[in-house]
């Protein structure tokens, strides 16, 4: 690269913090604006962050939507291309040793370490304590009421993270993780909370939320302080395997690594989840012929009998309805490399210090990627397999989402269940749009809901 003249493409020309705001508030109709102006790549430019890193005090992204750009980002070298880096942003609330923010040798060391609790078997252990935390939530929604299902869904979602991940029993514990989990995650979703960096006092958004976070970690080190103490016996949980696992030179993690680890766990995987399902709901309940064919294969499927881990792996179009509901609502809008060093991509050459951004969304509604692409049609993940690089919801390459094959299997086993029990309608009058929640992108008014009846 010596020698190369690098450049940035072109984008918005708008002070940096009017192009933040646009990203806050409507990121979806500020990428599109974008990509019809400037086309497959464009450059984002965002205020000055005080105190952080150079790279992330004037934060550039390039944001690619081309599956050949991405498939050089997705394959290129991670020493160079650094998804740590990042995602830096959130340090503060998941921790310095979180797997979302370590790079070279330190990720490759602790996602092997942490890759046996998500493979296939240990996934399918826990379909039946999934199936039984969404019939008891199931049983508690009301009839005939209109009621916001979002909310719900993430209390199951919490449940289920909790059991399978922490592996807290019933009691005194769990009712505390979980009600300061459930705090933590009503003030980081505040769309302002993580930007108003600014500790005024637990009344103030950041205060409160640094507050919690500090009562959640003494939690989970009193938690891991205590499997030291006792040992695994037999337990299957997340946690528990973590706590057992060695790295190749026979070291565990520490007190400290495992902390990082059950934060990112705990925090991303179960409001995505969440979100996720909110949204296969609304895609679901606005077309009739979707939920005739969904309820058609459960009863050829399951039967009249409880839901089993046998029958999931036969659920082919409701797997199909999760994989198309993430690729027209992803609930990240990109994810991001940092350039260590000048970079090629994309038949640009790029400076170092900037982030390269292939855009989730953007990538699953390009038409030379997708027919029709933006209609609602699992049956275009029948039988077929997209290119990596077209359909990326969870991520790419070495850093793809560790959880993303326990994500899906926990959307199947939850919407067979509320799809087998209830009857269910959109409320009517609600026009629902697409709300920032976080980092998230949720659907408005918690989407709402009525439950004409259950089946017990």
């Amino acid at each position: 690269m010596k020698g190369v003249v690098t450049s940035l493409p072109p984008g918005p020309r708008s002070p940096r913090l009017v192009q933040l705001l646009k990203w806050v508030r409507r990121p979806l109709p500020f990428m599109e604006a974008c990509a019809r102006r400037y086309g497959d790549c464009f450059t984002l430019s965002f205020p000055t962050v005080p105190g952080k890193p150079l790279h992330s005090r004037r934060p550039t992204f390039v944001v690619f939507s081309h599956p050949e750009a991405i498939r050089e980002i997705f394959t290129g070298d991670e020493d160079q291309l650094r998804a740590g880096a990042a995602n830096a942003f959130f340090a503060h609330l998941l921790g310095e040793h979180s797997l979302l923010l370590l790079d070279g040798s330190r990720h490759l060391r602790e996602r092997r370490m942490m890759q046996p609790p998500f493979h296939g078997e240990r996934i399918q252990a826990y379909a039946e304590v999934i199936r039984d935390i969404a019939d008891a939530a199931i049983d508690g929604w009301p009839i005939g009421r209109e009621f916001p299902i979002h909310p719900e869904l993430r209390r199951l979602t919490l449940e289920v993270i909790l059991r399978t991940v922490f592996g807290v029993d019933e009691g005194p514990g769990l009712e505390r993780l979980r009600d300061l989990l459930t705090a933590l995650v009503s003030v980081a979703t505040r769309p302002w909370t993580q930007l108003l960096r600014v500790d005024l006092g637990p009344r103030s958004s950041w205060g409160r939320l640094m507050r919690i976070r500090r009562d959640v970690e003494n939690v989970v080190l009193a938690e891991i302080a205590r499997r030291r103490a006792d040992g695994a016996g037999g337990r299957t949980d997340v946690l528990s395997l973590l706590l057992e696992a060695r790295d190749e030179q026979g070291q565990r993690m520490t007190d400290r690594e495992v902390r990082d680890e059950m934060f990112t766990l705990l925090l991303a995987g179960h409001e995505t989840t969440a979100t996720s399902l909110a949204w296969a709901l609304h895609r679901v309940l606005e077309s009739p012929a979707v939920l005739g064919r969904i309820r058609d294969e459960l009863v050829r499927v399951v039967g009249g009998g409880p839901l089993a881990p046998l029958h999931v792996a036969r659920l082919e179009y409701l797997d199909a309805v999760t994989k198309e509901t993430l690729r027209l609502n992803p609930i990240l809008p990109a994810v991001g490399r940092h350039l260590a060093a000048p970079m090629r991509i994309g038949g640009r050459y790029l400076p170092a210090g900037a982030t390269a951004a292939p855009c989730i969304y953007l990538a699953h509604r390009r038409p030379d990627s997708w027919t029709d692409p933006e209609r609602f049609l699992p049956e275009r993940f029948l039988g077929a397999h997209p290119s990596p690089y077209a359909f990326f919801p969870f991520g790419g390459g070495g850093r793809r989402c560790l959880g993303a094959a326990f994500a899906l299997y926990e959307m199947k086993v939850v919407l067979a269940e509320i799809l087998r029990r209830v009857a269910l309608r959109a409320a009517p009058g609600h026009r629902v749009r697409v709300v920032r929640q976080g980092i998230a992108l949720a659907p408005s008014g918690g989407m709402p809901v009525v439950v004409d009846a259950v089946v017990t």
